[in-house]
């Protein structure tokens, strides 16, 4: 386990190492960054047809909204395909509180993946709010520190969470330490339930 304080630097760290430093947008429009579990942008989140290919059943939607910034979707358009659908309206600055919505989102995938589904995470660019929150799972579900999260999105997707956003992720790492979360015996309880 991470010993140390989580620090944003450190996070940005590992999110750039590959990259000699640099942050890198996604290459792709989505990527599967954990068994059944897709982070992905605006143009796969909004093909009914893409995302029945893929067998998603689960959609989580971190940009609701009509903006430029957002991704327009709704219940209606996904039950169509037999996708649930949730939307969360967030936005990506630094300022924005995107903790609140990290145990609803993070209950919204464990459903999904436990139901033997596959979730789709997105925001407008499947780099930041939808990186965020499957960080969040991660972390709460998973039992992963947040070191251990980004490395292992990272090695899947390229991210670019803000820096408000990681430090969220950081403060949720703080929480979940002095909780006893990320110990040994309740990390390797959780790890068996997920493969069970």
């Amino acid at each position: 386990m991470d010993k140390e304080k989580c620090t944003v630097d450190e996070l940005l760290n590992i999110i750039t190492a590959s990259t000699g430093g640099i942050t890198m947008l996604p290459s792709s429009a989505y990527d599967e960054v954990y068994p059944n579990l897709y982070v992905g942008e605006d143009t796969i989140a909004l093909s009914r047809v893409g995302l029945r290919n893929l067998g998603i059943t689960h959609l989580l939607n971190v940009a609701q909204g009509d903006s430029n910034y957002h991704v327009n979707g709704n219940n209606v358009m996904y039950h169509k395909v037999n996708i649930e659908y949730m939307g969360l309206e967030a936005t990506d600055q630094m300022n924005f509180d995107l903790s609140i919505y990290f145990e609803k989102g993070a209950n919204f995938i464990e459903k999904g993946l436990k139901s033997g589904g596959k979730v789709m995470v997105n925001c407008k660019q499947g780099a930041s709010r939808s990186a965020t929150l499957v960080l969040a799972y991660l972390m709460m579900k998973c039992h992963m520190t947040a070191k251990e999260a980004v490395r292992t999105v990272r090695a899947k997707r390229e991210i670019d969470p803000n820096e408000g956003f990681l430090q969220q992720i950081c403060n949720l790492n703080e929480t979940l330490k002095k909780a006893g979360h990320f110990d040994k015996n309740t990390k390797l309880m959780t790890r068996h339930y997920l493969i069970e």
